[in-house]
């Protein structure tokens, strides 16, 4: 592309030069010979006053000397025009020498070099108006001057071709040192479009090859003309839907694998209540098989990016009812291992605007965090309070807590304990946070962790920011409820 304006930018400008400098150089040439016959003209003018006065061959010589600028000038007089008596008029033609008495016929009085031929000069004398004609080296000028006999006289002015093309070598070498410019200026500036059209163009083939080649940071900085600018932002959109589209698969799968540790612990737990035997412990080995499977799965995932989506129109769920159902199945657990559970705020429907296998995955997650890392016998609570707009879901325990919140809040990190991936409150958290709302985590009264989901209802989707999908959030307004003040389990 670059190259093909550079030869489009010289072609056209290469047309454009020659359509104006040949026409110019040409008048240029006009020019120059209208002012060497002007100079001719002008000298055969200072003779004609003498011619008008006298025929006298030395007279006329001494004029023509004078008005010369050099030996180009010649007078032709015509026979019979010169002064009676004068007995060296006749020697000029060269006629048969009698001396020219008065009554003798006067030969013609030819003064200075004929250039021209006799036919041009008794033409011009005929036809009484100046002519010119070309001759060896150049060119003469014959003008016809009346004598006071009456005669035509032709005053001849020989006008080299050095004259007639003198500037003409400098006029056309500027012209064509400015087309040369022209030229140069015009290659100059094509190849600068050609670069500023070339790079941008490059740089988008290169990200393309960087992306196809699995460097999802590739991007391509909008700048160029439009189209191409334009042909970036697309590029970048793509890009940063394909690297979405990927945190996407991989959240999934880390997700969905996170799930199936709800199932597996209660298959854990039934497989150490089937007592000693082969069978039980082929089980309980399955079982710890099972579970390294899902962490090695869930591990393979931990680098996704979080993403936060916003919440659909008509997409939600009755929080009361799936903390009701969950808390029937774990219940069943709870039971097993002695633990006391309580459950409140779940007496009437309490609508969220987040899926119902979202906040399953949240509610499992939580719940399944406090059977791994609790003691048996560990009572543990859930609570739901509705506002105006927002719904807060909390769940408590009395457990040993959780010594560093922030660092467990973080994705992938985890408490490091066998079993343990990190994703479970991420899960969490991107579900609070895909509402607006955010997850909090602090001492509870039951004296061990409190987790609290707060929940928005005013379907404001977050801020995102950057390309990693964090979120900007803000603070959510108080709540008032009574969730901080001591309860008593049953």
């Amino acid at each position: 592309m670059r190259w093909a304006l550079v030869k489009v930018c010289v072609a056209v400008t290469t047309m454009v030069v020659v359509a104006f400098a040949v026409p110019l150089g040409l008048v240029i040439r006009e020019m120059a010979r209208d002012r060497a016959f002007s100079n001719a003209e002008r000298e055969a003018a200072a003779v004609a006053p003498a011619l008008s006065i006298t025929t006298d061959r030395d007279e006329l010589e001494r004029v023509v000397a004078s008005a010369a600028s050099d030996a180009g000038m010649a007078v032709h007089i015509p026979a019979g025009a010169g002064d009676s008596g004068d007995g060296d008029s006749g020697d000029a033609g060269g006629g048969d020498g009698d001396g020219g008495g008065t009554g003798g016929e006067q030969q013609a009085v030819d003064i200075g070099r004929q250039r021209a031929a006799d036919k041009d000069i008794a033409t011009t004398r005929k036809l009484g108006r100046a002519s010119t004609t070309e001759v060896p080296g150049g060119s003469t000028l014959l003008q016809p001057v009346a004598l006071s006999s009456g005669e035509i006289a032709v005053v001849e002015v020989y006008v080299p071709e050095a004259e007639v093309t003198n500037g003409l070598g400098t006029a056309w070498a500027v012209l064509a040192g400015v087309g040369v410019a022209l030229v140069v200026g015009s290659v100059a500036v094509a190849d600068r479009l050609g670069v500023r059209m070339v790079q941008p163009a490059q740089r988008l083939v290169e990200s393309a090859h960087e992306l196809g080649e699995g460097k999802l940071s590739a991007r391509v900085p909008e700048e160029g003309p439009t189209e191409l600018r334009l042909a970036a932002v697309a590029f970048n959109s793509m890009a940063d839907q394909v690297v979405q589209l990927l945190a996407n698969e991989r959240e999934l799968a880390a997700d969905l694998s996170h799930r199936l540790r709800t199932p597996l612990t209660v298959l854990r737990l039934n497989a150490a209540s089937l007592g000693d035997g082969p069978a039980a412990e082929q089980t309980r080995a399955a079982v710890a098989q099972l579970e390294r499977e899902v962490d090695t799965i869930i591990r393979t995932a931990r680098d996704a990016k979080p993403q936060t989506a916003a919440v659909g129109v008509g997409v939600g769920c009755d929080a009361a009812e799936v903390v009701r159902e969950r808390m029937d199945f774990w219940s069943a657990l709870a039971e097993d291992e002695g633990r006391k559970v309580r459950v409140a705020g779940v007496d009437r429907p309490v609508r969220i605007p987040v899926a119902r296998a979202d906040l399953v995955a949240a509610l499992d997650a939580l719940l399944g965090n406090v059977f791994r890392h609790t003691a048996e016998g560990t009572a543990f609570a859930v609570d739901v309070h509705n506002g105006e707009d927002a719904v807060i879901v909390l769940v408590s325990d009395a457990g040993p807590g959780i010594a560093d919140p922030q660092a467990a809040m973080a994705r992938g990190r985890g408490s490091g304990a066998d079993g343990s991936t990190g994703l479970g409150l991420d899960i969490v958290r991107r579900l609070a946070e895909s509402t607006g709302g955010d997850v909090r985590i602090g001492r509870s009264v039951l004296g061990g962790t409190e987790v609290r989901i707060w929940i928005q209802l005013d379907g404001r989707e977050p801020e995102r920011r950057g390309h990693r999908g964090s979120v900007r959030r803000r603070r959510p307004p108080r709540l008032v409820s009574t969730f901080n003040r001591p309860r008593s389990l049953p």
